[in-house]
């Protein structure tokens, strides 16, 4: 079938995970179970951040962002999935597809900046103690939460103009279950230099800068506890970073792994497998890390039940 340019397109459809219909069924049930455990398990982890008075600290502040963001990024893919599988219609409309590139792209960025931020604070933390009230106020707290917004709003709006100006041809097909960036850019007929150019440089800066941040955050982390004469006190220090260090390499682990696999891969199928890794299972399991590896939080969470089971 020849392909002809269009100027005007409609929709999009999206072919999902799988060709076989009768895995359907249970690709809907998964993915319906996952999301709502990532919206329970992060909405319980920002109850118990909200409810304990010993958590409001920068630490815990942070960490109550990246469970919203989390719930957020979920929520832009996944329900419009289960809906297209529940009405057996794959297609999603020219706007809504150029909306879910521009909100996975805010989230996307904004889980880069607030794993950095985080890195940072334990950073101050350790390795500045008798400054950390000083440095981490409430005023910085919120800019640097700020900032991280701007940024991930200004990054996804420039990408999501960029795909305004293309123009696509009649197969509009998505191997996927989402509107990726980079999967749209491949229906374009037109020429699309720039924009793979400016994912290029939006992942070195919005990607790299963070991971950088976090790298040395650690390395003058690790140098100040090695430096520490008590072990207790190097075993103390270490704890604090477990849950941090785990959703990073999780985060970072499973897009790592999405890009691995697409260089390796002529399966576009494949490839959207791995991309369901580091769209769905940070968001699913960051809760857990961190209920599971820090003492604070689970206390907090024994006071909620507690309270709840009260009241009811």
């Amino acid at each position: 079938m020849e392909l002809k340019n269009q100027t005007v397109v409609s929709e999009f459809h999206l072919l999902g995970l799988t060709e076989n219909h009768k895995l359907l069924p249970l690709i809907f049930t998964m993915f319906l179970f996952m999301y709502l455990i990532t919206v329970l398990g992060n909405l319980t982890i920002i109850m118990a951040i909200c409810s304990g008075s010993q958590l409001h600290t920068p630490m815990y502040l942070f960490l109550s962002m990246l469970s919203i963001n989390d719930i957020c990024y979920s929520t832009v893919t996944i329900p419009k999935m289960l809906v297209n599988i529940q009405v057996h219609d794959d297609s999603i409309s020219y706007i809504g597809c150029l909306s879910q590139i521009c909100f996975v792209s805010i989230f996307g960025v904004m889980e880069n900046f607030l794993l950095a931020v985080m890195a940072y604070d334990r950073y101050v933390a350790i390795c500045k103690p008798l400054r950390y009230t000083v440095i981490m106020n409430p005023i910085c707290c919120v800019l640097m939460i700020l900032f991280s917004l701007f940024f991930s709003i200004m990054d996804a709006l420039l990408h999501s103009l960029m795909i305004l100006r293309l123009s696509f041809c009649t197969d509009l097909e998505i191997p996927h279950f989402f509107c990726e960036l980079a999967q749209i850019i491949k229906l374009a007929c037109s020429d699309t230099f720039l924009d793979n150019f400016l994912i290029f440089v939006s992942a070195f800066v919005f990607g790299g800068g963070p991971v950088c941040g976090i790298v040395f955050s650690y390395i003058y982390i690790v140098s100040s506890v090695l430096r520490m004469p008590s072990a207790e006190g190097k075993h103390k220090a270490f704890s604090t970073c477990t849950s941090h260090l785990s959703v990073v390499s999780l985060f970072y682990g499973t897009g790592f792994g999405v890009y691995i696999t697409s260089a390796v891969t002529e399966s576009l199928r494949n490839t959207a497998m791995a991309s369901m890794m580091y769209s769905v299972v940070p968001p699913l399991f960051n809760p857990f890390i961190y209920s599971l590896r820090n003492r604070e939080i689970k206390e907090a969470l024994r006071k909620l039940v507690g309270r709840l089971i009260y009241l009811m």
